[in-house]
């Protein structure tokens, strides 16, 4: 599954104030920009992002927009925040299957909220992030007259009151026809989701984050200075019950409060029959040969035994569970794809694959002068480095049907750890 994140990151901050552009100002010591585009540099799950800004900033980007490990796209901004959403949308890949869309002015979403929205949106459609209101919601009769107070019109039910955040996400298709309908009849909106609600789609809720603030005066900085402070102290490990005497010496030491990074392991194996007339297809890549192997998807071995590891390490079950052959929508699937959506599932669980060893077990043909293109592309559906994926062929020495060159087969080990 193909995601592209589009960082709206293109108005003035006329809210704000001042003369310095609000995105580019400091919070711990990063600036506002930067927190949020790396919280998407930094997701397994993202491989491109677009990012919305003003006129200057395009022409003239800060280093961490220019240097980046994925590629980052820049764009004008618009008079509106739908303006500059639609000119990012026209800079995405069109392999994107999902776009995420997220306030440059949030700083401190995190990878499972990410995570958790990306997930939703692939599943339903649209999704975003809110929160529950919890006080008491009530609706005014109308706009205060000079002179007099607003009334109240009514009291609504706070449990069915949600604030709106982002990251929200998109199937490509529903971003599109919201977009189109958003410029065809002039609508302006607030957020994306109203327009996919205008066209007709059901936007699925996603559990926000109370830290995920969006910086929109200047008091909301001491906020966010705090949130960035907490953030801090627990990549040390500090506790807030601990004293001032343990937090100096965990500075002191910081490798002595860390948190401990579990380690699980998953071990997964596939086997299919060769016959004439299918592709051979191992680790994504099409590997010239008479017979390939048979199955509802595309029968790639290395990414069925890679998943069904990574599953299993997390405690999800298997591939059938999740893909099942009797499901239609997994006919001639590509296996990168089942593979980068069984990563999705792991990490809404607060996991991370480490890395992989997969056995490919084939008679014939060799696979060796192949073996870097399938790291690679194993790698990138899971979202780590092509160093931590290890793909290497042996035979079975005749025995049995793979050994007769009747099927093929591969044994998968991957290690999975919880996330910082």
């Amino acid at each position: 599954m193909h995601v592209t994140a589009i960082i709206a990151a293109g108005g003035r901050g006329q809210r704000f104030g001042g003369q310095q552009l609000k995105q580019l100002l400091e919070v711990g010591g990063r600036p506002i920009l930067e927190r949020s585009v790396n919280a998407f540099l930094s997701h397994p799950a993202v491989h491109e992002i677009v990012v919305a800004l003003p006129a200057s900033l395009v022409e003239h980007p800060p280093d961490y927009l220019r240097q980046t490990a994925k590629p980052v796209h820049l764009v004008g901004g618009g008079v509106r925040r739908q303006d500059s959403v639609a000119n990012a949308f026209r800079a995405a890949s069109l392999s994107s299957d999902v776009i995420v869309i997220h306030d440059a002015a949030r700083p401190f979403a995190s990878a499972d909220l990410i995570t958790r929205t990306i997930a939703a949106a692939a599943e339903s459609g649209a999704a975003l992030a809110a929160v529950a209101s919890r006080d008491t919601v009530k609706r005014a009769s109308g706009p205060a007259e000079a002179g007099h107070y607003r009334t109240v019109a009514e009291t609504l039910a706070r449990e069915t009151i949600f604030l709106a955040q982002t990251p929200q996400a998109f199937r490509r298709d529903v971003l599109q026809a919201a977009l189109a309908l958003g410029e065809r009849d002039g609508l302006d909106a607030t957020d994306e989701a109203a327009l996919a609600e205008r066209a007709g789609h059901r936007v699925q809720l996603v559990d926000g984050e109370a830290s995920n603030i969006k910086i929109t005066t200047p008091g909301d900085l001491a906020i966010a200075e705090a949130i960035a402070a907490q953030l801090r102290n627990e990549d040390r490990g500090l506790r807030k019950d601990e004293s001032p005497d343990d937090q100096q010496s965990a500075i002191r030491n910081p490798h002595s409060a860390l948190p401990t990074r579990t380690g699980r392991a998953g071990i997964g194996y596939d086997l299919h029959r060769l016959v004439e007339g299918r592709p051979l297809i191992l680790g994504g890549i099409a590997i010239p040969a008479a017979r390939g192997a048979l199955g509802h998807s595309d029968a790639d071995v290395v990414c069925h035994a890679v998943t069904d590891a990574i599953l299993g390490a997390a405690c999800l079950g298997d591939i059938g569970r999740h893909f099942p052959d009797s499901d239609p929508r997994w006919k001639g699937a590509s296996s990168l794809d089942l593979l980068s959506r069984a990563v999705a599932l792991v990490a809404a669980e607060g996991l991370e694959v480490g890395n992989v060893d997969v056995t490919v077990v084939l008679e014939s043909p060799k696979i060796k002068d192949h073996v870097d293109a399938m790291r690679a592309a194993v790698a990138r559906a899971i979202g780590i480095d092509a160093a931590r994926v290890s793909i290497k062929g042996k035979t079975n020495e005749g025995v049995d049907a793979v050994g007769r060159g009747e099927a093929i087969a591969a044994h998968a080990v991957a290690l999975i750890r919880i996330r910082n």
